[in-house]
C-alpha cells in the first residue's frame, strides 16, 4: 500500500500561487481606486480614463495564450520572476506619467503583459500538475488571493490620501518586485517529479473508490491528448469562451472598473467608497471556497447559483442614492463577488477537468481571451455612457 507522505509540496505550491495571485491582481484592480484620483487631477473624461482599464484587459487575454505556452515549457522560476519585474516596473512608472498615452502603454500594456505571465493562465497551468482529486480545493485556497488582493483598496486609498497618488503608485510596484520575486525563486517547483512526488502525494490508487462528483467524460475524450488546435474543434470549449465573455469579461471586470465611483457618485468619501469596495474582496474568498463543495455536489450546481448570487447583487447597487446606504452598497458588493468568486473558480475547474493534459496552459489561455474580449470594451463603454448621460444609472 502507497503511504501517504505526512506533508505534500503541492501545498508550498499553493501558498505560493496564492501570495502571487494576491498581489498581482490587486497591482491591477486597484485601478478602481485610482480611477477618481486620476480623473480628478487631469481633468479627463470618464470613458478615455477608462480606457486604460479596457487596454489591460484586452492586452492581458491577448498575450495568455502564449504566457500559457511558456507555462507549458519553461520553469516557473524563469517566467514569473520576469513578469512580476515587468508589471511591478510599469506599475512603479506610472508615478512619473502624466499623460493619457503614459498610461495606457505603462499600465495598459506593459502590466497586462507582466500580469498575464504570472496570472490565473499560468497558475491554474502549474496547480493543475500537482493537484488532480483535490484540484478544485487547490484552485479555490489560491484564487481566494484574488479576493484577498481587493481589501487592500482601503490601504492604497489611505496611500494615496496620505502621500499622494505618485508615491502611491511607486510603493505598490516597488513592494510587489521585492516581495514576489525572491518568494518564487526559493520556493517555485515546475512539477511533482521535481520534488520527487507525484499529483496529490499519493499514487491515484489509493483512491481508489472515494467518491465525487468531478464531470465523468467518455473514455475516448479522457484518453485524446488534448492541443488547443484539437480542443477548437469541440463545441464543448467554444461554449466556455462565451460563457467567460459575459461573466468574467462584461460583468466583473464593470464592477471592478468602476463600483468605487459610482459610490463616490451616490456621496461616499473616498475613503468610505474604498472600504465598501473591499466588501467585494470578501464575497470573493468566501465565494471560491465553493469550488471545493463542487468536488462533492458538481460543478453546474455552484455555477448557476452563483451567477444568480452576483445578478442580484449588481441589481441592488442601483437602489442606492445617498451616503446613508453606505449598508447596502457593502451588501451588494458582498454578494457580487459571492457570487463571481463561486461561479468563476468552479469555471476554471470545470475546464481543467474537460481539457486537462500538457497543453492545458495553451486552452486554458485561450478561454482567458474570450474574458479579455468582453472587459476590452465594457469598461471603457460604460465610461463613455457616464460621460454622455451624467449617471451609471
Amino acid at each position: 500500500m502507497t503511504q501517504q507522505p505526512r506533508f505534500f509540496y503541492g501545498w508550498v505550491i499553493v501558498a505560493v500561487a496564492f501570495t502571487m495571485t494576491m498581489v498581482g491582481y490587486a497591482l491591477r484592480n486597484t485601478y478602481a481606486v485610482f480611477y477618481p484620483s486620476l480623473v480628478e487631477e487631469f481633468g479627463w473624461a470618464r470613458g478615455s480614463t477608462a480606457l486604460m482599464f479596457s487596454i489591460n484587459i484586452i492586452v492581458y487575454g491577448i498575450t495568455a495564450p502564449f504566457a500559457g505556452g511558456l507555462a507549458d515549457r519553461f520553469s516557473p522560476r524563469i517566467v514569473f520572476p520576469f513578469g512580476i519585474t515587468l508589471m511591478g516596473g510599469a506599475i512603479a512608472l506610472c508615478s512619473v506619467a502624466s499623460q493619457q498615452w503614459q498610461f495606457f502603454l505603462l499600465y495598459g500594456v506593459a502590466a497586462a503583459v507582466g500580469l498575464s505571465m504570472t496570472g490565473v493562465t499560468t497558475l491554474n497551468t502549474l496547480v493543475a500538475r500537482w493537484f488532480v482529486r483535490r484540484r478544485a480545493l487547490a484552485f479555490s485556497i489560491f484564487n481566494t488571493g484574488f479576493g484577498f488582493g481587493l481589501l487592500g483598496s482601503p490601504i492604497v486609498q489611505s496611500l494615496i490620501s496620505g502621500l499622494g497618488r505618485r508615491e502611491a503608485y511607486l510603493t505598490i510596484g516597488i513592494f510587489a518586485i521585492v516581495l514576489l520575486v525572491p518568494l518564487i525563486i526559493v520556493f517555485m517547483r515546475r512539477s511533482p517529479a521535481d520534488k520527487g512526488t507525484v499529483p496529490d502525494g499519493i499514487e491515484e490508487t489509493a483512491f481508489a473508490g472515494a467518491s465525487s462528483a468531478v464531470p465523468k467524460v467518455s473514455t475516448s475524450w479522457s484518453r485524446t491528448e488534448w492541443t488547443l488546435a484539437r480542443a477548437l474543434r469541440t463545441r464543448t470549449l467554444w461554449l466556455i469562451f462565451v460563457a467567460d465573455f459575459f461573466m468574467m469579461g462584461i460583468a466583473q471586470q464593470v464592477q471592478i472598473a468602476h463600483s468605487v465611483y459610482f459610490f463616490r457618485d451616490a456621496g461616499f468619501t473616498a475613503q468610505t467608497a474604498a472600504n465598501v469596495f473591499s466588501f467585494y474582496g470578501v464575497g470573493i474568498i468566501i465565494g471560491y471556497m465553493f469550488a471545493y463543495v463542487s468536488d462533492k455536489v458538481g460543478r453546474e450546481r455552484i455555477i448557476v447559483p452563483g451567477c444568480m448570487t452576483a445578478a442580484i447583487g449588481t441589481g441592488l447597487m442601483f437602489a442606492i442614492h445617498g451616503p446613508e446606504l453606505v449598508w447596502l452598497g457593502a451588501i451588494c458588493m458582498f454578494l457580487c463577488g459571492l457570487g463571481m468568486g463561486a461561479s468563476v473558480t468552479t469555471f476554471f475547474a470545470t475546464v481543467a477537468d474537460l481539457f486537462q493534459g500538457r497543453h492545458y496552459g495553451s486552452i486554458m489561455g485561450f478561454v482567458t481571451f474570450g474574458f479579455s474580449i468582453g472587459g476590452a470594451f465594457s469598461p471603457w463603454f460604460v465610461g463613455y455612457l457616464n460621460d454622455v448621460t451624467g449617471s451609471y444609472s
